[in-house]
């Protein structure tokens, strides 16, 4: 059973999203301030997180950053349509998806079960077949124990950024373009998908690559999309 954290401020959404998730069979929790929500994830097995942007006391951009100091645990915004620019401070601080309000159900199901499955891959909660590691430059995945080495120091990914890396890995020298690499690792169609994109890029290059402005590894390929090479 997964344990899902549903953090918003206004009383009645928390109860909508309760209704929409309970028969999944999921254990929900509740918080209505960022600072309730950061308690809750410390001192429980919380394996996902619907976070409110805009509260009091903690606001979720805050809230989202703060938990990625100590969690890699995935995270979905919970925004107004307004709020865009939100909606990019909040993958830039580690925020893996975002929904827009007003909640259409099946979507609120769909990505909820994308993160899911990306975490069941990244962390133990569902059993991987042995394999030998990939190794490509100084960059090792071992998708045994889902851990990633940058020149033998482990690096903490993400559930999203792990998806990304894994496959990208898994192809060396394929073109993926935006829209490929989207449904690819989210398992939806690509709607204005480039945005979020781009930031998990950014955030992998900061984590695997000596200098991220020049990355060795993580190549864009103007036009076209994204590859990963050996590093020379």
């Amino acid at each position: 059973m997964y344990n899902i954290l549903i953090c918003d401020d206004q009383a009645d959404i928390v109860n909508a999203l309760k209704i929409y998730l309970k028969p999944e069979g999921y254990q929900l929790f509740a918080a209505y301030t960022g600072a309730e929500a950061i308690e809750i994830v410390q001192n429980n097995d919380i394996h996902l997180i619907l976070l409110d942007v805009m509260m009091p006391v903690m606001d979720g951009i805050t809230a989202t950053a703060k938990i990625r100091e100590f969690s890699n645990v995935p995270i979905i915004l919970l925004t107004a349509k307004s709020e865009t620019e939100d909606k990019v401070l909040g993958l830039n601080v580690g925020a893996d998806d975002y929904i827009t309000k007003p909640f259409v159900p099946v979507e609120v199901l769909a990505r909820v079960r994308s993160q899911l499955r990306r975490y069941a891959t990244l962390g133990s909660r569902q059993d991987s077949e042995s394999g030998d590691a990939i190794t490509i430059g100084g960059i090792q995945l071992d998708d045994r124990t889902k851990t990633v080495t940058v020149e033998g120091e482990v690096v903490s990914l993400t559930p999203t950024e792990y998806a990304i890396l894994h496959l990208l890995m898994s192809n060396p020298g394929k073109v993926y373009s935006t829209k490929v690499l989207y449904e690819s690792v989210w398992q939806e169609a690509a709607l204005g998908s480039e945005g979020a994109v781009a930031v998990h890029i950014r955030h992998l290059r900061e984590k695997i690559e000596i200098n991220p402005s020049e990355p060795r590894y993580l190549k864009v390929v103007w036009g076209q999309g994204y590859k990963l090479e050996g590093g020379k």
